[in-house]
């Protein structure tokens, strides 16, 4: 009954993993009670045999959670920070700031905000200059911060009246044009598309090419790209978000292999897929954006490749030497807010640029 019990524990909080060293725990228990009560244990013999049997089928029981917790161990890069310590007039200040008063000031009926995480603190930081001192929740809120497909969600059903992403994906596209949507893009800075992995790689760069090569599956090993004799791990990220996105534009007429998944248990909906989060084994490799890495997750444990040869730094952004640099943008439909196109020339502006720059980014104007 105590057995019973705690696997209905362990399916409801998802760790099945410890399931079967339960089970093979619970049967070696009931039948060393079962041959004690039949007196099997008369000789040393027969009790080391039976030790010795139940012994193997608990160490081959155990095999998955001790590799799970030697999994769970590993850190994770993922897309999580304190969104709430980014919020515009939250002191201490996070986000960039003007020395000056900013030449657009909106009362009332302030345009609706929403964008990805990574640019979160950049439109904050719009906000602070233009719009009046309150609370903004980043939840519920006119400077609002979502997943990149939630954004998009938002602003094609009306919710928002503008907002901060890379390029829309072309099933966002087709999205917004099935509910006779015009996705209007207004380009406000450059940024760079990062490759990262465990710092202890002995790879410091790839080529285009090899990128590809290695997230269609032709690359599987490191050593073919200069580093050791290992597996290469290519995480990839959600279908939709910003990061995937880029990744599929570089890829181009390549086709992507099946992202690494990991099942997750659901009390309701049994086991589910889901695309695996970054773990920064010593063979893995992952991407992001180049603002989000350096600035707001600072995880020393990664480093950042050059690509064809070249490394994601500012400087090389605004010179267009690094070669998958590209636009962020500003991005409206057909809002009746009268302030959006204002707000979007004072963002273009010297004063909204400024805040770009401050922010980590590169200007699209210098």
């Amino acid at each position: 009954m105590i057995t019973f019990f705690i696997l209905v524990v362990l399916a409801l909080t998802g760790n099945i993993y410890y399931i079967a060293t339960l089970i093979t725990g619970a049967i070696a228990l009931y039948l060393f009670f079962i041959f004690r009560l039949f007196n099997f244990f008369t000789t040393k013999k027969r009790t080391k045999w039976f030790l010795g049997i139940m012994g193997i089928a608990l160490a081959i029981s155990a095999i998955t959670p001790v590799k799970k917790m030697y999994e769970n161990s590993i850190p994770t890069v993922g897309a999580e920070l304190d969104i709430w310590e980014y919020q515009p007039f939250i002191e201490p200040l996070k986000i960039a700031t003007l020395e000056e008063e900013a030449s657009l000031k909106i009362t009332d009926n302030l345009p609706k905000m929403d964008g990805a995480t990574a640019l979160y603190p950049l439109y904050a930081s719009f906000a602070q200059a233009v719009y009046p001192e309150k609370t903004y929740e980043p939840g519920s809120s006119e400077v609002m911060v979502n997943t990149t497909p939630d954004a998009y969600n938002n602003l094609i059903q009306g919710k928002v009246d503008m907002i901060f992403v890379a390029q829309p994906s072309q099933e966002q596209i087709n999205h917004a044009k099935r509910n006779g949507v015009e996705l209007k893009l207004t380009p406000i800075g450059r940024e760079a598309f990062v490759f990262f992995v465990h710092q202890k790689n002995e790879v410091d760069g790839l080529s285009i090419k090899q990128i590809q090569d290695i997230y269609s599956g032709s690359i599987k090993n490191w050593q073919n790209v200069g580093g050791s004799d290992d597996s290469i791990r290519a995480f990839q990220r959600p279908e939709g978000s910003g990061s995937q996105t880029a990744l599929q534009n570089l890829m181009g007429e390549t086709p992507l292999m099946e992202a690494p998944t990991e099942d997750i248990v659901n009390a309701m909906d049994g086991i589910i897929e889901e695309v695996a989060q970054y773990k920064n084994y010593k063979n893995a490799i992952g991407y992001t954006f180049r603002y989000y890495s350096n600035e707001m997750v600072k995880n020393d444990q990664i480093k950042l490749l050059n690509i064809n040869g070249i490394a994601p730094t500012k400087e090389n952004i605004r010179n267009n030497q690094y070669p998958i640099a590209s636009e962020f943008y500003v991005i409206t439909t057909n809002t009746k807010n009268p302030y959006v196109d204002e707000l979007i020339e004072w963002i273009l502006s010297p004063q909204g640029q400024e805040l770009v720059e401050k922010t980590g980014y590169v200007p699209i104007h210098k």
